[in-house]
C-alpha cells in the first residue's frame, strides 16, 4: 500500500439513481471543506448533486466515447501520492499512478447471480462488466464493501483469498436519518400502506414471486395493500403487476420512483417493509427501515442479517413461504397439516374418486 497523503480523486460514472446515488450524495455532503474535489460524475445526476465549492467536475455522458475519455482523463491525472476511488465498482481500463480503491456495490460483478432471467440487453451489459471487473483486479490496491457477506463473496470470487488479493475493508455508511418513532406510534393514525417494497425492477429483486404471494393471500380472502417503487424503465413489469392486480383484486399501489426524502417518510407510513430480493451488496432500504423503526420481512439470506434483524423471514424462491410470513406478521396463524392414521387412508382408498 502506498503512503497516505495526496489527493482523493472520485470516479463515479453510471451512479445516477437508486442507492448508489443516495450514498454518493452523502459522500459529497461529508466532503471536507479544505480538501479539493476532482471528480468524474454521471451527467444524469447533475441536478441531484450538491457539490463542494472547490469541486472540479468532468460530467460523463452515458455513451461509450464519453466514458472512455473520462477513464483516460482519470488515468492521466492520477499521481503516486493520490487515491482514486472507483465509486461505480469497476477498476479503470488502464493502469494509473494513483492507488486504486474500488467501492463495490454490485454483487452481479462476482458472477454469483444467475443472469438467465434478465433482459438480453442487461445480460450482455453485465457479462461485459464482469469481464472488466476481472480484467482490472490486478490494479486494485483495496476493495471497500458494506457487509461481511459481501466481503466473503468477493473472497470466493478471488479464489479464496491468499497471495495477491488486496485488502477488503468492510465499512458501511449512510446519510443522516431523521429521528422517528416506531410504526406503532404513527401519529395515532392508521398506516397508509400495509407493506412497502423499495426496489427497481431488475430480475433479482424478485417482484414476480412477491406478486404471486399476494395472489395466494387473495385466494385466502385477505388483500393487504402493497406499495411498489417501479419506474418508467420497468414499464413492462409495471403492466404485468397491474394485470395481476386487476385479475385477482389485489391492492397494489404504484408509487413510482421516489425522491429520497419522500421515501423516508413512507417507512413511517406503512406497517412493514417486505424485501424478497435474491441478492444484495448492501440492501440500503433494510438499513433505512431499521433506522426508521419500520418492521422488516425479508429473505432468509446472509445479506439481510448483516444489516438488520427481520421480524419475519421467508424462502425468497417460494411464494408460499412469503405468503405465510406475511400471515404470521399479521397474526393470521395457519394450522400445520395433521396426518391421518393408516386406517383412514385405507378407508379413503376404497372409495370412488369425487
Amino acid at each position: 500500500m502506498k503512503a497516505a497523503g495526496g489527493r482523493l480523486l472520485l470516479y463515479a460514472p453510471n451512479v445516477h439513481t437508486g442507492g448508489g446515488l443516495v450514498l454518493l450524495k452523502s459522500l459529497l455532503a461529508a466532503w471536507p471543506a479544505d480538501r479539493p474535489l476532482r471528480a468524474w460524475l454521471d451527467a444524469r445526476a447533475r441536478e441531484a448533486l450538491a457539490l463542494p465549492a472547490s469541486a472540479q467536475v468532468s460530467w460523463v455522458m452515458p455513451a461509450p466515447v464519453s466514458r472512455l475519455k473520462a477513464q483516460w482523463s482519470a488515468v492521466r491525472e492520477g499521481r503516486p501520492e493520490d487515491r482514486l476511488l472507483c465509486f461505480h465498482g469497476l477498476p479503470l481500463l488502464w493502469p494509473t499512478a494513483a492507488c486504486v480503491e474500488v467501492f463495490l456495490q454490485n454483487r452481479n460483478y462476482l458472477g454469483e447471480v444467475d443472469l438467465g432471467s434478465y433482459r438480453l440487453r442487461t445480460r450482455l451489459r453485465l457479462h461485459l462488466e464482469q469481464g472488466l471487473f476481472r480484467r482490472g483486479r490486478g490494479r486494485v490496491h483495496r476493495y471497500w464493501v458494506q457487509t461481511p457477506s459481501m466481503a466473503a463473496a468477493l473472497t470466493r470470487w478471488w479464489g479464496g483469498g491468499g497471495a495477491g488479493m488486496p485488502p477488503v475493508q468492510v465499512l458501511p455508511f449512510l446519510p443522516p436519518m431523521p429521528a422517528c418513532t416506531a410504526p406503532a406510534a404513527h401519529d395515532a393514525q392508521a398506516p397508509e400502506l400495509d407493506f412497502l417494497y423499495v426496489a427497481d425492477g431488475e430480475a433479482h429483486k424478485n417482484h414476480r414471486r412477491l406478486i404471486e404471494a399476494w395472489c395466494l393471500l387473495a385466494a385466502q380472502g385477505w388483500r393487504p395493500s402493497l406499495g411498489l417503487t417501479l419506474g418508467a424503465k420497468d414499464q413492462a413489469l409495471r403492466d404485468w403487476v397491474d394485470q395481476q392486480a386487476q385479475a385477482n383484486g389485489l391492492r397494489i399501489r404504484q408509487l413510482g420512483v421516489l425522491q429520497h426524502e419522500e421515501l423516508l417518510s413512507w417507512y413511517r407510513r406503512c406497517r412493514a417493509l417486505v424485501f424478497p430480493s435474491l441478492s444484495e451488496s448492501f440492501g440500503l432500504p433494510l438499513m433505512e427501515a431499521r433506522q426508521a423503526g419500520c418492521p422488516v420481512l425479508a429473505s432468509e439470506l446472509d445479506y439481510v442479517r448483516d444489516v438488520c434483524v427481520p421480524v419475519q423471514t421467508f424462502d425468497p424462491l417460494s411464494a408460499v413461504s412469503m405468503a405465510r410470513a406475511v400471515c404470521r406478521f399479521d397474526g393470521r396463524l395457519q394450522s400445520p397439516l395433521e396426518p391421518a392414521g393408516a386406517e383412514a387412508f385405507l378407508a379413503a382408498l376404497m372409495t370412488e374418486p369425487q
